[in-house]
C-alpha cells in the first residue's frame, strides 16, 4: 500500500501512468517470489539481491499464502464468516481470499482493497465471484479508513460478522502513523463475532539477515517497511480473543498435513483473533 493520495484525487491519472517501472516495488516482487509474472526486471533483480542476503525470504510469500488459505478456511468453515474485507490485497495468484472462501461457501462477499495501479488493472479482471456471491475491489490506502468502510459497505453488511485480512500490509505504516489506531478503528466497524486475520514481517535478534534484508530493501524500493518484535504484533490484537496457536511464524499457524514436514520459522508472523 504506498503513500498515494486517496482514490478520488488521483482517479484521474491513467492507470499505467501511475506503474513505476524503474523502481521496485514489493507486491511485484511478493508476485515474483510466488513464481508470478507480474513483474519487471528490476523487481527480480531485487528479489534476487534480497535472496542473496536473506536465501529464505523467499519461503515468507508461500507461508503467509498458506496461512491466507488456512485462515479462510477456519472462519468459513468453523466460525460461518460470509464476508470478508481484504486490505492490501497484492497481486492476484492462486487461491485468493474470494476463491477459498466461495469454495466452501459460494455465497461468500469479499470486497478487495489496494492502491497499487498494477494490483488494480489485474483485479478487474481476476478477482470475479461465483454467481451467489460477490466481490469488488477499492483503488484505497489503508489510512483512509473511512473512505474505506463507506465503499466496503456497498457490498458488505456490518451487521454481520465479517473477516478483516490485513496480511502484510501493516508493515507499511510508519510508528508515527498511528498502525494500532489505523487497526482498531477498523475493528471497532464491525460487530461481534468479527475476526481479525493480520501478517507482519518480525525484527528478531535470532534472525539478523532478516534486518539486514530490509534495510536493503527501505534503500532501494518502494514502499518503505517498518519492522516490529513479535510482541509488537500481538499488540494488533489487544481486546480480541486471540486463537490458538496465537501469534506465531505463518508456517506454524495450524499446518495442515499437505503442507510437509514440521514447518521452519519464518519471520512473517500471524495470528487470528475474535471479536467478541
Amino acid at each position: 500500500m504506498t503513500e498515494n493520495p486517496p482514490a478520488e484525487q488521483h482517479a484521474q491519472r491513467p492507470l499505467l501512468d501511475r506503474i513505476n517501472t524503474s523502481q521496485p516495488h514489493t507486491a511485484r516482487i511478493w508476485n515474483y517470489w510466488l513464481d508470478g509474472k507480474d513483474n519487471y526486471e528490476v523487481d527480480r533483480a531485487a528479489g534476487d539481491q534480497i535472496r542473496q542476503l536473506h536465501p529464505g525470504i523467499g519461503e515468507y510469500a508461500r507461508a503467509d499464502r498458506l496461512f491466507l488459505g488456512r485462515a479462510v478456511r477456519h472462519l468459513v468453515a468453523e466460525a460461518g464468516i460470509r464476508q470478508f474485507l481484504d486490505i492490501g490485497t497484492g497481486l492476484p495468484t492462486a487461491d485468493n481470499t474470494h476463491e477459498v472462501a466461495q469454495r466452501i461457501a459460494p455465497d461468500s462477499r469479499i470486497v478487495y482493497v489496494d492502491n497499487d495501479p498494477l494490483v488494480l488493472t489485474h483485479a478487474r479482471a481476476l478477482l470475479t465471484s461465483s454467481p451467489e456471491g460477490r466481490t469488488d475491489y477499492l483503488d484505497e490506502d489503508l489510512r483512509n479508513v473511512d473512505a474505506i468502510l463507506e465503499h466496503a459497505a456497498r457490498t458488505l453488511d456490518f451487521t454481520q460478522p465479517v473477516g478483516l485480512m490485513l496480511l502484510g500490509v501493516v508493515i507499511f505504516l510508519r510508528d508515527d502513523e498511528d498502525p494500532y489506531g489505523v487497526v482498531r478503528r477498523l475493528v471497532d466497524a464491525l460487530p461481534p463475532g468479527s475476526h481479525l486475520v493480520l501478517s507482519h514481517t518480525i525484527t528478531s535478534p535470532s534472525m539478523p539477515d532478516v534486518d539486514e534484508a530490509v534495510t536493503f530493501w527501505n534503500e532501494h524500493g518502494t514502499p518503505k517497511l517498518t519492522q516490529r518484535t513479535p510482541e509488537d504484533v500481538a499488540r494488533f490484537f489487544d481486546g480480541l480473543e486471540l486463537l490458538e496457536p496465537g501469534v506465531v511464524s505463518c508456517s506454524r499457524w495450524r499446518p495442515e498435513p499437505e503442507d510437509g514436514p514440521e514447518p521452519a520459522e519464518v519471520a512473517m508472523y500471524c495470528g487470528v483473533g475474535r471479536k467478541g
